[in-house]
């Protein structure tokens, strides 16, 4: 069976290892794993074919982007409005594609044991997809959250970057990072906020994995904030989409 992931600079994708690995462990012999970095997803369908694809991972810039081409969408994928695994099925030569989200089952899981009473309020850096995944998960759990842009503001739950202060930190104690910058290789550069006001209270949840330890995690390290990455979600979901393909 062949797998793959879909997204852009695919280069140090943490995904087609881990498969690897887990494949030798599982003992699953002619199952392979292969990274297609894509401008655009004009020919997804064709590599879906030529390939003889089983199931695909779906990373930036296209967890929206792809739901058009997909046949059906699993009720969670649908509510959050992003995809990032997709299981494959084959009938007379034909693929028929199924959209799921394992983001936010991943990020669930993950921060579950590190939510205290305080994180009862988030801030979201970032509206692209992986931000859609975790609005959904801590809406799961009870957080509830407002997004931080630097675009049009899409609702009340909203901020601009410029208004974030004082009084803003002192209400949202968990911050998340769904931006990809900071990101290697461009590890000098985080989220534009104002981290004199974190504190002891706050959590920092960065998505992203590498570097293991981002600017955005370090300046939050130094107010003395709890933080954490994105490593131990991505195996989470990577587990889950796996799951999923054996349905």
């Amino acid at each position: 069976m062949h797998f793959g992931l879909i997204g852009k600079s695919l280069s140090h994708s943490f995904s087609k290892s881990y498969l690897e690995e887990k494949f030798i462990k599982e003992d699953k012999e002619g199952f392979q794993y292969s990274n297609f970095d894509l401008e655009n997803l004009d020919n997804l369908l064709q590599i879906i074919t030529e390939n003889k694809l089983s199931g695909l991972n779906v990373t930036k810039p296209y967890k929206e982007l792809v739901i058009p081409f997909l046949n059906e969408l699993d009720i969670t994928a649908k509510e959050i409005g992003a995809v990032n695994c997709i299981k494959i099925n084959w009938k007379d030569n034909t693929p028929y594609l199924i959209g799921y989200n394992t983001d936010y089952y991943g990020f669930a899981q993950s921060i579950k044991p590190f939510l205290e009473p305080i994180h009862q309020r988030a801030l979201i850096l970032g509206t692209g997809g992986a931000s859609k995944a975790i609005a959904y998960a801590l809406k799961n759990v009870g957080v509830d959250f407002y997004y931080v842009t630097t675009g049009e503001k899409k609702a009340t739950n909203y901020f601009h970057y410029s208004e974030l202060n004082e009084h803003v930190f002192n209400a949202f104690k968990l911050i998340v990072n769904c931006t990809p910058l900071g990101m290697y290789p461009k590890i000098d550069t985080c989220p534009d906020i104002p981290f004199e006001f974190i504190n002891n209270d706050h959590l920092l949840y960065d998505l992203i994995y590498n570097p293991e330890e981002t600017l955005f995690l370090q300046k939050g390290k130094a107010q003395n904030a709890v933080t954490m990455n994105g490593l131990n979600m991505l195996k989470l979901q990577a587990d889950k989409a796996w799951e999923i393909w054996h349905l």
